[in-house]
């Protein structure tokens, strides 16, 4: 349901029909209008109704099914990116040549996690940790933990046939 006009004329057509049934059971017991309709056109306006009131419901559920499946489809892009994104990491800490500590820190601190947390997380000290950021951001040639992330980012939004240029050199080596 990409046409939103189609939308609207779906709940125009419910509402009506919600107004005649709830009309109808109204006249009942308040008189809204004086004469009577003809019972064939009667049953034409509840048999519309109803018509109207089981197509917003197909209608409903095949919008509930696609948005289901839209969703899927997100969370398996989701899925794809992040393991191409431990995909690059790897790569790249291995053109670095990083330790697999180093490699821990990097990771850590790409998630975001402060030098004392990543401290608490590998069980040494905060002196440590800064030394082997340091160490990181001397190989891979930049001044920082946001230098760091950029240069995934940068290689992720990359519209080439490969992650970058110098994989596909380095895999042929």
């Amino acid at each position: 349901m990409k046409r939103p006009w189609a939308i609207l004329a779906i709940l125009i057509v419910q509402a009506l029909s919600a107004f005649f049934f709830i009309a109808d059971i109204l006249s009942s017991y308040i008189p809204l209008w004086s004469r009577p309709l003809a019972w064939q056109y009667r049953e034409l306006l509840e048999i519309l109704s109803a018509l109207g009131l089981f197509l917003g419901v197909v209608l409903g559920a095949l919008s509930l099914w696609r948005a289901q499946r839209e969703r899927h489809l997100a969370e398996e892009r989701l899925r794809r990116a992040s393991g191409a994104f431990m995909d690059l990491l790897q790569e790249r800490f291995g053109e670095w040549a990083l330790t697999k500590a180093e490699a821990d820190v990097a990771l850590f601190a790409i998630k975001g996690l402060s030098t004392a947390e990543i401290a608490v997380l590998r069980q040494t000290s905060e002196g440590t940790v800064k030394a082997q950021t340091n160490a990181i951001y001397r190989k891979a040639g930049v001044s920082g933990r946001s230098q760091l992330l950029s240069v995934f980012i940068e290689d992720l939004m990359r519209d080439e046939g490969t992650l970058r240029p110098g994989a596909a050199r380095a895999a042929a080596e």
